[in-house]
């Protein structure tokens, strides 16, 4: 049995594409050092040209105020411009090529200044080429797109070289909020929770359609959730959408009104915190619905203000979406309108409504530099604010986030605990070892949650053939890591699944409804009581 993933890396073929994809034309990636700069500090920038691309000079383009740098072949238009340096080359044998590898330093800033760059490159008498490839990202997506639809694998063929990406590094001393590291999150699916206020489900046998799970389902069972020794609650997506899931929202301003409307968010938000229990909202940047208002007047008038929102293209579905599918348009936060109207709606939810932050969903579309401003926004609107980011991707990538966001889901520490302790395919030592170079690679202070399963991957339990001694050892070995631990709803209780996402029966099929009442194993649920509270104990005393 297979296990899945979802992501741009989930087999060794996506792997290889994204390798190749990576290392073509104009490569920057965030390649910064350090991460995220502090105060008079100069920060050196690094490039990567592919072998499909002849550069002789590399140029940066930056301002310090936050607004947009120009320039052309080395000339500053708007703001200041540096020269890099060649610095080394290297092969490359997946791409069976060489690289060459340019640097620069842009000069230490004060706190509080925005930078943005951008970098180009050129020969003599050729347009120049900017930094990243546009289409790499793109390309990346169709290609998973085409992977979990059992299609043939596309071709990475390069797109336009001129348009370019603009970075931004905030010079700031921002960081995660105290009660974030101590926090022990409990992620709840609203649609399959409860139903709450004395209602019945709606239907329980079709997992695509809406079961009836609520917001007054939650605040109903608070006390649970409080005495598993939980301090932290997840909310699967809660805006208005057509959807069970909610990732495809048509209204970032109100409350699905089935899952009980804004009354019942302040309802669940008040008492939650009342018990000292903070909720985080689910919120995704990346794309909405094609329902949405905003995107159905882009679409149908090619006038609309609101046309470069989106990217419109000569694709089969006409516009760019998320992973392929034509519900979901992908908003271009490039376009500066679109990047406020988000990161208004983050300030909107936690000024107005009192949240405390945000699970960001598929946070790799929308990149860093956006989140630099996001972040920054939302720790302005609420200073003790948690927002982290699903990254799934690489270590590497992931470091780039440093200083962008709070943290990001552990989804490296999540494969090898469920390749340990739900597969055997790890030993323990491995396992180990594995964590031992994963603490040394990213600084303690970008928070990592752990999680032995999520919504978008096969239930530890499932994947364990229903061993609870293989969950128990999982569950307490993750309590006993520095990142905050997320357990996913009713995985405390033995809640499994009929077969496995690999069946091809869709994401659905680990979004089963919360067993309650002696459907329970009462045995594991005090398993986890205790090792929550050995957590807690051992987090009061600053034991590890």
């Amino acid at each position: 049995m297979e296990d899945f993933i979802f992501g741009t890396l989930a087999n060794d073929e996506l792997k290889l594409i994204h390798h190749r994809a990576v290392r073509r034309g104009l490569q920057h990636n965030y390649q910064l050092s350090p991460l995220d700069p502090s105060p008079d500090q100069p920060v050196t920038i690094t490039v990567q040209v592919g072998c499909d691309l002849g550069v002789e000079q590399v140029a940066c383009y930056y301002t310090v105020d936050g607004s947009l740098p120009v320039g052309e072949h080395g000339v500053a238009l708007h703001g200041q411009v540096i020269a890099l340096k060649q610095v080394e080359v290297v092969w490359d044998t997946l791409s069976w090529g060489y690289l060459t590898i340019w640097q620069g330093v842009i000069p230490p800033q004060p706190e509080g200044a925005v930078v943005r760059y951008r970098i180009g490159a050129w020969a003599e008498g050729t347009a120049e080429t900017f930094a990243d490839w546009p289409d790499v990202q793109l390309a990346i997506e169709r290609a998973t797109s085409a992977f979990f639809r059992n299609e043939p694998m596309p071709d990475i063929v390069p797109g336009d070289l001129s348009g370019g990406h603009t970075f931004t590094y905030r010079v700031d001393r921002l960081g995660p909020p105290t009660w974030a590291r101590d926090a022990v999150i409990y992620h709840v699916f609203v649609d399959r929770f409860y139903p709450g206020d004395g209602r019945a489900w709606l239907q329980t046998d079709d997992l695509r359609d809406i079961c009836g799970g609520t917001l007054w389902g939650v605040r109903d069972k608070l006390d649970y959730i409080a005495d598993l020794g939980v301090t932290c609650i997840w909310l699967s997506p809660i805006f208005v959408s057509p959807s069970h899931h909610g990732y495809d929202a048509t209204d970032y301003y109100h409350v699905e009104p089935r899952l009980g409307g804004e009354n019942a968010l302040r309802a669940l938000i008040d008492a939650a915190h009342a018990r000292g229990i903070r909720i985080l909202l689910d919120l995704v940047c990346n794309h909405l619905s094609d329902q949405h208002p905003v995107f159905q007047e882009a679409y149908t008038d090619p006038g609309s203000p609101y046309r470069d929102w989106f990217i419109f293209d000569s694709s089969d579905i006409g516009y760019r979406t998320f992973f392929g599918v034509p519900s979901m348009p992908q908003l271009n936060v490039e376009n500066p309108a679109a990047r406020q109207w988000m990161i208004d709606i983050a300030c909107f939810w936690l000024r107005e409504f009192d949240v405390d932050g945000y699970r960001l969903d598929y946070a790799l579309g929308p990149g860093p530099s956006f989140w630099s401003d996001f972040w920054a926004a939302c720790k302005a609107a609420k200073p003790d604010s948690f927002c982290f980011g699903e990254i799934v991707d690489t270590p590497q990538l992931q470091r780039t986030y440093i200083g962008r966001l709070d943290g990001c889901l552990d989804f490296q520490m999540g494969d090898v605990l469920r390749k340990t302790f739900g597969r055997g395919q790890m030993t323990e030592e491995m396992l180990e070892r594995f964590l031992e170079r994963h603490l040394a690679f990213f600084p303690p202070n970008f928070l990592m949650p752990t999680f032995l399963d999520n919504h978008d991957m096969d239930r530890f339990i499932y994947i364990a053939a229903h061993d609870i001694t293989a969950l128990q050892r999982a569950a307490a070995f993750q309590m006993r890591l520095p990142g905050p631990p997320i357990i996913y709803y009713g995985t405390e209780v033995g809640l499994s699944q009929p077969c496995g996402k690999a069946d091809n029966v869709g994401a659905e099929i680990s979004r089963t409804l919360m067993l309650w009442g002696d459907d329970q194993d009462r045995g594991l649920l005090e398993f986890y009581k205790t090792i929550i509270r050995q957590r807690q104990e051992r987090r009061r005393s600053g034991r590890p």
